[in-house]
């Protein structure tokens, strides 16, 4: 446990400022690259991770929530919830190669190396838009039960889970759903390929550990309020779970039943999405300054989004270093 605690000891390293206005989605790192991608309202800012500045911008992603990069196809794609397309980039020159009609509103969205495959999760449209990355075409569309939001792949090219429907990269159909009780309400989510086993962040302040060949949730942690992105480092075989009350809960995967926060990190109000540097073992994640609210009281249990400060909007670093 105290090995632990000591591989946890995350702390502040710095700001980014980003500026600009409009919200935020979902952040993804190209390690390799040493880029970070920061979906932000009609565009998508790319951080250049040595020098830890902006470098670039890629336009006209409408209503953007996430970026799936393919590094050996020079390529990324971007999930533009307002338009109910996806946008194929070219990541040397950021511009947009071509434009793939999805179901309605794609939310989350993921590369499948395997199979050459994006997947995109339509939130409205309770299905994922299968593309094929290097012809651009639609092979595929899932109908899904509910409407999904976070997904993640086994890394093993066999299965894609979803909020936490099972979709088989062969054939491209649903072959299970499982329950996530007692989480509730679930979003961010991550894979621990080399244990299968899949954490998933819940709304009810829960982040369980189910076995990914059974399907039962065989552990729990506490976490914040608000979340809406996880993590996991293989190397130090640590979940991380972002919440917009301003806190990263850090828990350790000590047994393949056996789940202990090490840590709970203190971040920023609204800092709600994360992505993780699995090189580094740095975090990443993003907000604004809250302004103030000068409007009616929310009724007892409306979740009201906060309005921000323009051009406030920044990534937040930590790490242990």
């Amino acid at each position: 446990m105290h090995a632990a605690e000591e591989q946890s000891n995350y702390k502040f390293i710095k700001n980014i400022p980003i500026g600009g206005e409009g919200g935020w989605d979902y952040l993804s790192i190209d390690a390799k690259a040493r880029k970070l991608y920061v979906t932000h309202a009609s565009k998508i800012v790319v951080v250049d991770l040595t020098q830890d500045k902006v470098a670039g911008e890629i336009a006209d992603t409408p209503g953007v929530h996430g970026f799936a990069i393919a590094p050996e196809l020079g390529r990324g794609f971007s999930s533009n919830g307002a338009e109910s397309r996806v946008s194929v980039v070219d990541l040397k020159t950021l511009k947009t190669i071509a434009k793939v009609k999805t179901g309605e509103n794609p939310d989350a969205i993921l590369y499948d190396s395997t199979h050459s495959e994006v997947y995109a999760f339509n939130g409205r449209g309770k299905s994922a838009t299968v593309i094929n990355a290097e012809s651009n075409n639609v092979v595929s569309t899932v109908p899904l039960s509910g409407k999904p939001e976070f997904a993640a792949a086994d890394g093993l090219g066999e299965r894609v889970f979803c909020e936490v429907a099972v979709i088989d990269m062969k054939t491209h159909a649903v072959t299970a759903t499982w329950p996530l009780s007692p989480g509730e309400e679930p979003t961010g989510m991550a894979f621990d390929a080399v244990h299968h086993r899949l954490f998933v962040g819940c709304h009810n302040k829960l982040m369980t550990m189910l076995d990914s060949d059974t399907g039962k949730v065989v552990a729990k942690a506490p976490i914040g309020a608000g979340v809406d992105a996880c993590a996991f480092d293989d190397a130090k075989q640590l979940a991380f779970a972002s919440c917009g009350d301003g806190t990263v809960t850090i828990a350790k995967e000590e047994a393949l039943d056996k789940l202990t926060v090490v840590q709970t990190l203190t971040t920023e109000p609204g800092a709600r999405t994360m992505a993780l540097d699995p090189g580094t073992h740095r975090i990443y994640t993003c907000t604004a300054q809250i302004a103030p609210d000068t409007g009616p009281s929310p009724s007892p249990g409306e979740r009201r989004r906060p309005n921000y400060v323009p051009g406030t909007f920044h990534v937040l670093v930590y790490g242990t270093e």
